[in-house]
């Protein structure tokens, strides 16, 4: 049993190394609940390569979840202790959890904050640090994320609130997206609420400061400069 589990996971995370992602058990479990809901089912979702994606929504999303997504190896040491700090003190529940590991979470796993569930999170990101480029991972995301009822990837979004392609978003439609990432059934970019548009201008300021992202076959490295440019392998 330990082989077979090993062996079909490291197999998996391999075959959607190169194959898109068109359903993850969230999507099946958001449908069961609107049938139980006695609810029209839906599941809006479209894949599309990260090159017909908006060049400023994987920003607006680093900007917002994970600013160090380009330095880190799928866990972010740093915010996990701030956001323990901020728990121990008795202020609002906040997570540390990187763009891998919610990647993670989104295509292989099941909502929760279980021992189990948290280890299997932990299992899932490295290995699709270790499997995946960087690129790779933030489009898995991006097509993956719940950004709305029934609304998954970027692609759905942009078609739904804002009728467009997701080629077509701005940079401030991007950052609006990525505002209501923290609860997207209850945060809407269609109809966003002042909270939201206070967040998303908090996170057009914080874009300044991140360069854009890099295309395949291109590194991180702040070594050469302060805001930190991008260099061929």
């Amino acid at each position: 049993m330990v082989v077979a589990f090993f062996g079909s996971t490291i197999l998996a995370v391999v075959a959607l190394r190169f194959i898109p992602v068109y359903f993850t058990p969230l999507m099946f479990i958001r449908c069961a609940e609107q049938i139980s809901e006695g609810k029209d089912i839906k599941l809006h979702h479209h894949w599309v390569s990260l090159e017909n994606i908006s060049r400023h929504m994987p920003v607006a999303v680093m900007a917002s979840e994970d600013q160090r997504f380009l330095l880190h190896h799928g866990f972010d040491y740093e915010a996990i202790e701030k956001a323990a700090k901020s728990n121990l003190q008795g202020n609002k529940i906040r997570g540390g959890s990187t763009i891998s590991q919610q990647t993670a979470k989104n295509v292989f796993l099941w909502p929760g904050r279980s021992w189990v569930r948290k280890g299997l999170e932990a299992y899932f990101t490295v290995l699709i640090e270790f499997m995946w480029s960087k690129q790779r991972i933030m489009e898995v995301y991006l097509n993956s994320i719940e950004m709305g009822p029934g609304i998954y990837g970027v692609e759905a979004v942009a078609n739904d609130n804002f009728n467009k392609k997701a080629s077509e978003l701005f940079r401030d439609e991007c950052a609006l997206i990525a505002a209501t990432l923290p609860n997207p059934l209850r945060f809407s970019s269609k109809t966003p609420s002042s909270y939201i548009m206070k967040r998303k201008r908090q996170i057009e300021r914080q874009m300044k400061f991140i360069p854009s992202f890099p295309k395949e076959g291109e590194d991180y490295d702040p070594r050469t400069s302060s805001g930190g440019v991008y260099r061929r392998n």
